[in-house]
Parts: C-alpha cells; sequence; structure tokens
C-alpha cells in the first residue's frame, strides 16, 4: 500500500485468481453474473443450484489472505458501489445509490481550483444520468439532485 505500483500489481494478481478460479463456477451456471470493479465484486447466483455459504467458502478457499465479505440483498435491494440494485422479475431495476451520510459536496464554483475540475465534478453527475439505464421518472429525479448539488455548493447563489 502507498506505492505508486501496488494498485497495478493487485490488479493483475486478482485478475490472475479470476482467470484460474472463476471460470469453472462460472460455465457450471451456478453463477449467473460476474462483475468486479478494483475490490468491489458483484455476483448474481442461481439460488437453485449454490448457496452464498458454498460461493463464500469456496472464494475464501482460493488463498489464504483473501477474505469475501457478503453484502446480501435486503428487500430484493443491494447496494454496488454508487448504484442500488433491485431485483424486479424478470429484470433488475438500477438507480442511483447515495449513501445516508452523503454530503453532495464537490468544489465550490468560486473556489481558486481550475475551471476543468470544476466542471468534472458537474460532468460526473450529468454523464452518470444519461449513462445509466434510468426510467424518466428516475432520470428527472437524478436531474434536479444534480442541480440541487449544484446549487448547494454555490452558496453566493442561494
Amino acid at each position: 500500500m502507498g506505492s505508486p505500483i501496488s494498485g497495478t500489481i493487485s490488479e493483475v494478481f486478482l485478475q490472475h485468481l479470476e482467470e484460474a478460479h472463476t471460470k469453472q463456477p462460472l460455465s457450471a451456471n451456478s453463477i449467473t453474473f460476474y462483475t468486479r470493479y478494483a475490490d468491489y465484486i458483484l455476483i448474481i447466483y442461481d439460488s437453485t443450484r449454490t448457496t452464498c455459504e458454498s460461493i463464500l467458502q469456496y472464494t475464501n478457499g482460493v488463498h489464504n489472505n483473501l477474505r469475501l465479505e457478503p453484502a446480501i440483498e435486503t428487500n430484493s435491494r443491494i447496494n454496488y458501489l454508487d448504484l442500488l440494485i433491485t431485483r424486479n422479475p424478470p429484470k433488475l431495476g438500477i438507480s442511483v445509490f447515495r449513501k445516508p451520510t452523503s454530503t453532495d459536496t464537490t468544489i465550490n464554483f468560486y473556489s481558486n481550483h481550475p475551471l476543468e475540475h470544476k466542471l468534472a465534478a458537474c460532468r460526473f453527475h450529468i454523464e452518470r444520468m444519461f449513462t445509466l439505464p434510468l426510467g424518466e421518472e428516475q432520470r428527472r429525479e437524478e436531474w434536479e439532485s444534480t442541480k440541487q448539488i449544484a446549487c448547494n455548493n454555490n452558496p453566493q447563489n442561494k
């Protein structure tokens, strides 16, 4: 940790583990979806073919220094990074997730930062709104949240 190369080394290591240990469960159709961003993993599995406990036992036995700590869905919902994934058979619903402790703070427009940094903060919210498969109502709510965040971070505009 702390070394400029540590991120690259961990990525190479995790890709090796995935190549060696996730193909078998995926080909057996017990895991229907697997994705990873850095060290955040999302696994969707067929509960008629496997259980959370068996996935944990398998993954935690792969390497002594790695432990999968699951967040189990509650009320057909689970948070993954900044997404709220809702199970609505036959499909999944996706919306933006904000932690209850979120302050929605970005760089104040009147601060002494480069303009590119200030615009990037707003651009992130706008691009996320347009790239996520949101419904019209969700997109409208996200637009209102984005406008509110912009106003909150420019107190002179209130």
